[in-house]
């Protein structure tokens, strides 16, 4: 995957489907790479006749991980230097969890970058409990504990994956094969964690004018449906929806489900 100078990092991007078809550019959450969106999202989103541009955030190589920590702008100040540097502008948004929230701020400071967005998983404020875990996390890794990797597993797929998918051995046993391989560590990670802001950005929202559509994952314990809510809410104009039965994964939980409402949003081109 080819690499290009933005906003002073080397960032790492991939671009699929033909260069004349209408651009999509898909912001990945924290702690993995643009690559998860090519399991299901990217074939579907090409089949519907659309350019799928995905990348690595800066935190996650072989994009520059910034070990020395960075903040929500500079986020948005890749992703709209991605943009420009592949002369995209203005085109279709998907975001993800932290990848939603820096969709939701490159609305507000590049409105002209962006034609529509859909925010998966999102929120603008972190309640008390979601700020308690944010704040844990940093202070877990900041203390050098190692914790077992089959521990870790374990509750990444409690925190993210829903109960239908928890119920099933086969499933289970999958997943968690998967969280233990991609164990996430190092100075990027670290870095990620940093953007766990409590700030409530609720009321900046109201300032977004472009088309959004804001979906939740049902059994999300992360960014539970009710804080989805309120960025639709904040958001004028904006649609609501909830895909049932997943978790924060819910684009990978329910993929043909997500797809379903993005191609909706965006239209078919083909």
């Amino acid at each position: 995957m080819p690499l290009v100078k933005v906003n002073g990092i080397n960032l790492n991007y991939e671009d699929s489907g033909p260069s004349s078809a209408p651009p999509v550019l898909l912001v990945m959450g924290s702690g993995s790479g643009g690559r998860a969106w090519h399991l299901h999202q990217v074939p579907a989103l090409t089949a519907a006749g659309y350019r799928v541009i995905t990348f690595d955030n800066r935190g996650i190589p072989p994009t520059d991980e910034c070990g020395e920590g960075f903040t929500i702008d500079d986020l948005v100040g890749d992703t709209a230097g991605l943009i420009e540097a592949l002369g995209i502008g203005p085109c279709k948004l998907v975001g993800t969890s932290l990848g939603a929230r820096v969709a939701q701020e490159l609305m507000l400071a590049r409105p002209g970058l962006v034609e529509r967005a859909v925010l998966l998983a999102t929120r603008g404020r972190a309640d008390v409990l979601r700020a308690a875990l944010g704040r844990a996390e940093v202070e877990l890794y900041d203390s050098g504990a190692q914790l077992p990797a089959a521990y870790e597993a374990a509750i990444q797929a409690m925190q993210n994956l829903s109960p239908r998918t928890l119920n099933d051995p086969e499933q289970v046993r999958d997943w968690l094969d998967v969280f233990e391989l991609t164990r996430r560590s190092g100075a990027g990670h670290r870095a990620q964690l940093g953007l766990n802001s409590e700030q409530d950005r609720l009321t900046a929202y109201r300032d977004i004018a472009v088309p959004c559509l804001v979906v939740a994952f049902q059994d999300d314990l992360l960014t539970p449906p009710q804080l989805c809510r309120e960025v639709a809410d904040a958001i004028p104009g904006a649609s609501f929806d909830v895909v049932p039965d997943c978790g924060h994964y819910g684009y990978l939980e329910r993929p043909e489900e997500v797809n379903k409402r993005v191609i909706e949003f965006f239209g078919t081109v083909n």
